[in-house]
Formats: C-alpha cells, structure tokens, sequence
C-alpha cells in the first residue's frame, strides 16, 4: 500500500467545505428515465412508479422510492445490463411518449380556450405564489395543510391543462424532521438538503451562468437568489434559493428554513418571495419565451409583497403614478386567506417595514409612507404601531377568497373593518372550497377496483361516481381489509424505528410485532398540532378511552400523527401527553403515535383507516383537507361540523360530532364535546362496523362507504376546485385587467375617479326617505313606493348608487337575509341634491323593515364595497319597520 493510501485509510472523520450530488449517466436507452425522474408527474402517475420500482425492486424501497437517487444508485453494470432488455426499453420509450402526451395534448383548459368568444380568452398565465408546496416527500418544502392544499392546486391544474406557473423558495432544511425523546418530548432536526439531490434543475442563462433574482436591502446591501425549477407535470415551479456564494452569510441564510427565525428573518424571507418571485417570473418568461402571467394568484399573505414589486415594475416601466399602478396591480390579482384567526396572520412592526422599504433601499415611484398604508390596521381595534400582511394582500386584491363556505363567513367576519358601512355577504370574500389531488391521494387498490368495476373515466376523469353502487360489498371490504393490513404493517415499521430513537433496544421491542390488528375498527387522526385542534380531546376521560381500546366484542384502534411548530412548547405538551398515555403496555397495542408526519406517511395512513377523526373548536378550521383524502379511499369522516365538512356533511355520509358552540368554559365546552365523542364511538361506530352479516361482511356500513364515495367524490377533488378558480375568479381577475386597457388609460381613469370621490364623499348623505303605496297594514302583494332625497355635495349621480337595503328585522331592528335594490334617480336640486325613486314588492309576511345607502359606483370596480364607502341614513331619517300580514 503506497503513503499516500495508507494516509487515506487512516484518516477520521471530518466536515466538507462544500456538499454536492453526483448525477448517475444513463445509457442511451435509458435516457429517457431521467426526464421521468425530474418531471414529478411520477409521483401521482402509477404506471411510472411501477416502471421505476421494476428496475431494481429492493433499491426502490430502500431510497424511498425516489426515482433520483434510485437511478443514482444502480452501477454502471446493473444500468448497461437493463439497456439491453428490450421489454424494459420499450416500456421507458412508452411512458416517456406517455408523459409528452400530456405536457403537450389539449386539456379542459385548451378546449376552453377554443369555445372563448373574441375577446374573452382565459388568461395565458397565472402566477401562483405560496411560502411551501407539498408535492412529494422527496422534495420537502412544506409543513402542513398549505403546502399540500398548494401542491395539489399544481398537480390538478397540470392535470386541467391550467397554465400556471407556481411560486415559492427553496428552503436548505425543509421544515423539520421530527422524532421523540425516551419521555415523548418532541424533537426537531433539520437535515441539510443538497438540491443537486432533489428532482430539480437550475435555471441558467444562454451563456451557462445560473439565472439570478436581487433584491436590494438596507445598507446598500444585496439579497441574490439562484432559481430551480421543478416540474409538476405540465405546470413548472419557481424555486428561489439565497444560499449563493455571491451573498454574505445572513443573506445566505434567508432560505434556510420553512418558518424559521426571528421577525426580520422571516420579513426577508417574504420580501425575496413576492419582490423576487415576481423577479423570477419576469426572467422565466423572458428566458423561455412562455407568456408572462395575466393573473397573480396570492396564496396566504406571505407572498404580498408580490404587489409592492408590480407598482414598482409600473411606475419605473409604464410611467404611472403610484395610485394608477395600485390599480392596474388589484385587477388582476386575488388573495386567498386560509387562517381563521388574527393570530395566523403576519403582523410586523411599521419600523421594520420602513427601515427595509424606505431610506437608502427606497424607491422614488413608491414612497414607504404609501407602502405602509397599505398594511395599516387603521381601524377600529387595529393596532397602528404594526402592518399587515394580510390586510395589505386585501387591499392589493381586487378579488379574495376564504377556504370553505363556513370559512368564507368567518373571513368576511373577521375582515370587515376594512369595509364599513357593508356586512355579511357584501364583503367582498367569497370563497372557494379546497380539495384534494385524487390520484396523489386515492390507494392503487381503490383506483383499481374503480376501473375495473366502474371504468376508467373514474379513475382518469373523475366521472361515473353514481355507478359505485353496482360495486359488490365483498369486493369493497376485501380492499378496505387490504389497505388496513398494509397500515398495520407500515405502522409497526415506523414505530420500531421511532423506539430506537428514544433510546430502546431490539430486545425492547418484541412488542411492536403486535400492535394493531387488521380486522380492528381503525381510527385515523394526523394533522398540525396547534392548541385549536385538540390532539388530546380523546384523553379527556382516559378511563373511558380505554374502554373502547379494549372492548372485549368491538375495540377500536388509533392511529394519531402530528407535528408541532418548534417554538410551540403547548403543542409539545399535548404531544408528550399522547405518547404518555400510548407507551402504557396496557393499550399500546392499540393506539399510536408516529412521529414524522409527511406526505409518505399520509399515503399510507389514509387509505387504512375506517374513520378519519377531527374535532377542532369550531369555527376555527379554515378547510382541512385530511378527511376528503380519506373518504375518496372509502373511510368515513367522524368529524366537527367544521371547514369543509360543514358543508358536505349530510347526515348517512359520516358522522358530526355535536358542539357546545354556546358554552364560554373552555373547559367545560371540552368535557362536553368529548363525551359527545365517546357516545358516537361507542354506540354508533363501533357497534355498524362490527354488525356482520352471515357472509362476514358489515352491510350497513359498506352501504354507507358507497354512498361516501357518490356524494363526496366529485366534491372533493382538486379538479373541481380549480375549475372554480378558473371560471370564479382567474377569468373575472383577467378580464378586469383587460377593461383597465393596455395603456393602461382605464387604470388612470379608475384612480382619478376613486381619488374625486375619496375626496368629495365627506359631502355624502341622505337627508330624507318617503314611503307610500301600503296601508297602515301592509299586506304581502303590495308595492312599497320610496322617494329618497340625498346630497351628493361635489360628486355627480353617475358616482353613486343609491340603493334600499331591506328585509326581515330581528328583535334588535337588524336586518336579516337583506336583499339590495338600487333607486333610479328623478330629479337635480340646487347645492348638490337629489331625489330618487324606487320600489320594493312585499313578497313575504312577518317583520319588515328597510333602509336606504349610498355606496360608490363606477363601471371598473369589481364590487360596490371595494372602496369601502357607504353612507347611511342619520338616525331621524334611518330604518322603517313594520309587519307584513
């Protein structure tokens, strides 16, 4: 052995100055397996999983079934032996075709295209901008619910032929990996990710340099981002990654994990996703050739800045004024919130903003002092010493969205400061429900016995739902038995991996052979673990859980899985409480958890259980998602009326646990809704899964899980919900883009007008209302005649609207279920008065009343409450009541 070999062999550990990925060279034949492992098509497409996991099965299992690093580690020999089978290389040749097919082939969204009358196309683009996306456990750039809701919207638009262009950064450390001390505290480790690992590419330039965004920061300094592109099917995502030699150390860091860091980190963070998202977009476009996006799509107010970047982009580029950009920028984009609580929101301090936004980092077309209004909680119960992020996203969205029809409520609620003088449905917050990617979500097994029994364009197109009926309850409860015993299997895999962490040996663990059992009631519970969700509702009364753990004729199992945020030592809490109470020898076999909690985790969890369990407190789930991705499998929800189940419960497709929603004692209001639990475990559930009949099958329950899977099923898929988005409020975005012109006259023609009514409006108001046509008791078939005399003061009728609000009235005089009908108007006066005329059929009996308001009005706004401007009657002139007979 030669020195310098000796040397080699001797020498111990040490740390690299520098990590990167060897790529593996594939044989010519093979060539086309490594656009299949960088397109992640593959990770919801079954034919190109079964074609990776052929090549060596025992290596596919062995790297996690990551198509990458599988093809990196097969040799030279094993690669050139597969090259020359003829079988293999005809399939790669299929599934390459296959997957040009479909990035290329006319989807729902090209045939839409094709019906459009002129002038009323689609959008060429949308830019969808989030802080994570959940595509696939072999790129972890997502914690919870919105990354997975984000790369679901991806993959159905891919699917629909959407053309949108995702968004994010590139985080070094993903969100965190997790696992348990010996006590069941949880325990973070962020395991560094090398990018030339992952199923990404570099952008680079026509001279070969990587493609690079900068954002300038106080102190002349510079933030450079490098972008990688992952590629979701048809839909490419941006990805932008700080950790760059040409940064210094606190900028390299930017990017280095999902929710991490202090207020500025995180203020850095969002400023290089929207500023330097847009950036992105601009030098893809331009380096592609692709349309630049007619949409921008704000998924949670992380990405707001996204705004700030596009006034910028208009008054250095196009010449207008800021308020002319401001307008030109609401067109065409939409926010979408998904918290239902002020907490969920990110507020910073007015002086972090304009110490990064004002000073020498400034911009001469966008004034700090006008960045700052934008995130001003200027009202009543805001605090004006903070911004923000999500009243900026409002304010900069000419359209907005809550996650669910019950969430929709909450938001409008929750908001509506922002808009006085509107209530209710007026606030301009509609909503869109989430849903869920069926082919990421829905076990090979359901997906087969669909085609098989029902026909392909279930499983391709999701249609057909209605023909699940003919579908055989023996065959159903075989595939059900089939993915609860792989559950079993994968659990008891996971948990002896997760005692070996805490600290136990082999010799320990015997007992993890046993634990679960496939023929057993399983319960399934996995999401985030913040205190509103109630991980430990069911150890409420212990006692009682345990009987049902282990009743003697029909016991239940648990399966339960969740992260909590690092800084969150509550949700530590009731982690280490659950585990606490499953380490106990008595009941371990039959309730776990399982730390981890991620997208390969989820794709077997879901399919095996029998029932999905949630029960926040009401109203405070935005969506969720879990429970859909559950029921398209064939479980049942066991669930709040919260999200989305709120609205697609109907009473023989699940369960609805009841709430104490009028009980103020927290406490108390646990007690109740536990006990609620229980009685529906063990009287309900329980007792319809074990009732079998002579053929060993639970009739009654497979007759329930038919009727799931037609009446959820086309609810809850993300095709549906991105069609919503398409046709609700992408084509309404684009064609409010397209009215403002591009010379962008209708912009300035917008804000001149909104500036001359800001200005007059302290002018406004309703001197006087008249009514007549009804007797003193009016009957339902009448015509309320009104006349209302206003002052207008500087502004002119074509202004304003002046509408009769009216409806029912409650015991307060409050109008209810109010509808709104505009007044024509009928005559000028001198000094700015007006006289309108009006009417209102009396259609229905019982209390009545009304009141006339007077709101903005121009052909440009999206809604008549986008200025939030509305004046009504003093109180001499105010509200008629009265009963209809």
């Amino acid at each position: 052995m030669s020195a310098d070999a000796r040397r080699a062999a001797t020498v111990g550990p040490v740390k690299a100055i520098r990590r990167f990925a060897v790529r593996t060279v594939l044989p010519a034949p093979l060539a086309p397996l490594g656009d299949l492992a960088l397109n992640l098509r593959w990770s919801w497409h079954q034919e190109s999983r079964e074609l990776f996991g052929s090549l060596d099965p025992q290596a596919w299992l062995e790297v996690n079934r990551d198509p990458l690093r599988l093809l990196g580690s097969l040799g030279p020999e094993r690669l050139a032996e597969l090259a020359q089978d003829t079988g293999l290389v005809a399939r790669v040749e299929h599934a390459a075709a296959d997957l040009h097919g479909y990035c290329t082939g006319d989807r729902w969204y090209q045939s839409l295209v094709a019906a459009a009358s002129p002038g009323q196309a689609p959008p060429a683009a949308i830019g969808y901008f989030s802080p994570e996306f959940g595509i696939t456990a072999v790129l972890p750039q997502y914690s919870g619910g919105l990354g997975i809701l984000a790369g679901d919207h991806l993959k159905a638009a891919s699917d629909l032929g959407v053309p949108i262009v995702g968004v994010g950064l590139l985080y070094r450390a993903g969100y965190f990996a997790q696992s348990l001390s010996r006590e069941g505290w949880q325990q973070e480790r962020y395991p560094v990710i090398d990018p030339d690992g992952l199923p990404i590419s570099a952008l680079r330039e026509a001279d070969g340099s990587p493609l690079a965004v900068r954002i300038g920061l106080p102190g002349a300094r510079t933030l450079t981002a490098h972008v990688w592109r992952a590629q979701v099917g048809r839909v490419p995502l941006l990805l932008l990654d700080s950790d760059v030699e040409a940064n210094q150390p606190a900028e390299r860091e930017v990017t280095d994990r999902l929710y991490g860091g202090g207020s500025e980190h995180r203020l850095l963070q969002e400023m290089l996703l929207g500023i330097g998202g847009v950036r992105a977009l601009r030098a893809y476009s331009k380096l592609t050739g692709s349309p630049a996006p007619d949409v921008f799509h704000t998924n949670e107010g992380h990405a707001g800045f996204l705004g700030i970047e596009r006034i910028r982009e208009l008054t250095a580029d196009a010449g207008l004024s800021f308020d002319d950009a401001v307008e030109a920028t609401r067109a065409g984009t939409l926010f979408t919130t998904h918290t239902p609580v002020p907490a969920g929101i990110d507020r910073f301090s007015r002086d972090l903003i304009e110490q990064h936004f004002g000073g020498d980092n400034g911009c001469p077309g966008v004034p700090v002092d006008r960045i700052l209004a934008l995130g001003a909680e200027d009202y009543e119960g805001g605090d004006p010493g903070l911004f923000n992020m999500a009243v900026m996203g409002l304010r900069l969205a000419q359209r907005a969205n809550g996650v669910s029809r019950l969430h929709g409520h909450v938001a409008r609620d929750m908001f509506k400061r922002l808009w006085p003088g509107f209530g209710g449905e007026e606030i301009p917050i509609s909503h869109v429900t989430n849903g869920v990617h069926a082919p990421t979500w829905v076990a090979p097994e359901v997906f087969g016995l669909a085609e098989s029994e029902v026909g392909s364009e279930l499983a391709q197109e999701a249609t057909g739902w209605e023909r699940i009926a003919g579908v055989s309850d023996d065959k159903i409860w075989a595939v059900r038995r089939v993915l609860r015993e792989r559950l079993v299997v994968d659990v008891r895999s996971r948990l002896r991996v997760s005692w070996v962490q805490r600290g136990a040996s082999d010799a320990e663990l015997r007992w993890v052979d046993k634990v679960l059992d496939p023929d057993i009631l399983t319960i399934g519970f996995a999401r985030r673990v913040p205190s509103y969700k109630r991980l430990t509702l069911m150890l409420r009364d212990s006692a009682r859980l345990r009987a049902i753990l282990l009743h003697p004729e029909r016991p239940a199992q648990l399966v339960i899985a969740g992260k909590s945020h690092p800084a969150d030592d509550g949700g530590k809490k009731l982690i280490q409480e659950l585990v606490r109470f499953s380490d106990d020898p008595a009941v371990r076999h039959r309730i776990v958890f399982l730390p981890n909690y991620d997208i390969g985790m989820a794709k077997a969890l879901y399919p095996g259980c029998d029932v999905w369990l949630n029960n926040p407190l009401r109203p405070l789930e935005a969506c969720g998602t879990s429970g859909m991705k559950s029921a398209l499998n064939g479980g049942l929800n066991l669930s709040v009326l919260d999200g989305w189940w709120d609205e697609m419960f109907d009473g023989h497709n699940g369960w609805a646990i009841p709430t104490a929603d009028g009980v103020t004692d927290p406490d108390h209001r646990d007690e109740l809704e536990a006990s609620a639990l229980y009685d529906l475990i063990e009287n309900t559930v329980a007792p319809l899964f074990y009732d079998h009949s002579p053929s060993g099958v639970p009739e009654r329950w497979i007759e329930m899980v038919r009727h799931t899977l037609k009446s959820l099923g086309p609810k809850v898929l993300a095709s549906r919900m991105v069609r919503d988005y398409v046709r609700g409020l992408y084509q309404p975005a684009f064609a409010s883009a397209q009215a403002l012109g591009g010379d962008y006259a209708g912009a300035r023609e917008l804000a001149a007008w909104k500036s001359k009514v800001r200005a007059g409006w302290a002018g406004v108001a309703v001197d006087h209302v008249e009514s007549a046509g009804v007797a003193a008791a009016p009957e339902v078939g009448n015509t309320l005649e009104l006349r209302g005399f206003v002052s207008l003061g500087s502004l002119e009728p074509a202004d304003v609207d002046v509408e009769v609000v009216y409806g029912r009235v409650d015991e307060s005089d409050q109008i209810t279920a109010s509808e709104v009908v505009s007044l024509r108007h009928d005559e000028a006066y001198e000094a700015g008065r007006h006289r309108y005329v009006g009417g209102i059929k009396l259609v229905r009996s019982g209390s009545f009343g009304y009141t006339t308001r007077i709101v903005p009005r121009h052909r440009l706004l999206a809604d008549a409450a986008e200025l939030g401007l509305a004046v009504l009657p003093a109180e001499s002139a105010g509200m008629e009541t009265g009963d209809l007979r």
